[in-house]
């Protein structure tokens, strides 16, 4: 089962989006955890997460980006030019950071020279960077035109019961999510922090219903699953978006196990729940704002701070790993007070600058790895 969504994990046209393609069904992609996959299921979408996966070379995002630039976008765009996006049916891309915002202009600008590889639909989502009342209703008008968008576009009507539908399918979700959790947190940990990555990342790329239901039975599964004694150091990884499962299994190679992260497509997604009663508009727009622990909201390092430390403490790990995309400016600028502020609370940390892609600095990376591990030790 698992094998499944690994596979569905390591690349884009997956077995499963064929499949929805197949039998008719629409495929949306969105750039940020901002975008509330609820609103594009309720329309009866797929929304799927864009990633960077499977690019060998950056030619095109440099011509568009320039070399001095976060690689994520850089890869994302390199791949929308040579027409690896070619399933979609849509694109949703936001300001989840500035790079990202960048993304939206330069794909629109590419598709003039690469004809054919921008969706038919294709928009811009705004996000605000404060979680104030004003912002969330902001953000709530936000949400309202999108759907008015969607529902123009693809000729369906999104209703406040599909939506409320939606939210308590991927509010199911993230309740599994936080029992896979739970099993990492033991002290004999029954999978490994790659393979729990390949679970978070598959449940971005393939129907959510189907996803669960697989879900549900790795749980059942791992329960079972006879306790060993585990001597691996624990580590919890901590920044920019990683989509990498070879970069986990390449940190656990070297004798440890990842038990948590609070990375782009980790526990930030998951940590709390949708209010499945109130209004879904009004619900979603609190929800996605008020529960993020993303370094482009301006006001909230102490509450992000104080929640990677609790994880920590609750999780026992050994150390931290603060990770973050090369050029990325929010994460590698709060991972130097994150590091900080963790020693000073007695939690062992390393700061590790990388390029996101193909593991080209293995060697490197391998090196600062077995150094922190001997300190650790």
């Amino acid at each position: 089962m698992i094998d499944k969504l690994k596979k569905a994990a390591a690349s884009l046209n997956n077995e499963f989006v064929q499949k929805w393609k197949e039998e008719g069904g629409k495929v949306v992609g969105y750039s940020c955890t901002f975008i509330p996959e609820e609103i594009l299921h309720a329309a009866g979408l797929l929304p799927f997460r864009l990633r960077g996966v499977g690019t060998t070379k950056v030619s095109i995002g440099d011509s568009y980006f320039g070399p001095v630039n976060c690689s994520l976008p850089k890869c994302m765009l390199q791949l929308a030019g040579q027409g690896a996006y070619s399933f979609l049916d849509g694109a949703i891309l936001s300001n989840g950071c500035d790079s990202m915002r960048r993304l939206e202009e330069c794909w629109r600008k590419a598709s003039d020279d690469y004809p054919g590889t921008l969706p038919g639909y294709y928009e811009y989502f705004s996000v605000p960077h404060k979680a104030v009342d004003y912002s969330i209703d902001f953000y709530a008008q936000e949400l309202t035109d999108m759907i008015a968008t969607l529902e123009k576009h693809f000729r369906v009507k999104i209703t406040g019961k599909a939506l409320k539908n939606s939210i308590k399918v991927y509010n199911q979700g993230r309740v599994l999510l936080k029992k896979l959790d739970e099993l990492r947190e033991r002290s004999e940990v029954p999978i490994t922090g790659s393979d729990a990555m390949a679970i978070l990342i598959a449940g971005h790329a393939m129907p959510r219903e189907e996803w669960g239901a697989m879900l549900e039975d790795i749980i059942a599964g791992l329960e079972k699953t006879p306790a060993v004694s585990d001597h691996r150091k624990r580590l919890m990884l901590v920044g920019s978006a990683n989509d990498d499962v070879d970069f986990i299994g390449l940190i656990e190679e070297g004798g440890a196990i990842v038990v948590a992260d609070t990375v782009c497509f980790g526990s930030r997604t998951y940590a709390n729940l949708v209010d499945e009663k109130a209004d879904p508009i009004p619900a979603l727009a609190s929800h996605y704002l008020n529960n993020s622990i993303c370094p482009r909201m301006l006001g909230g390092y102490k509450d992000r701070r104080s929640y990677i430390r609790d994880l920590a403490n609750r999780t026992a790990v050994d150390g931290v790993i603060l990770q973050n995309v090369r050029f990325c400016d929010l994460h590698g600028s709060e991972n130097g007070v994150l590091e900080r502020d963790l020693e000073a609370a007695g939690i062992p940390c390393m700061r590790l600058e990388r390029e996101y892609g193909p593991l080209v600095e293995t060697g490197r990376i391998r090196m600062r790895l077995d150094a922190f591990m001997e300190r650790i030790s």
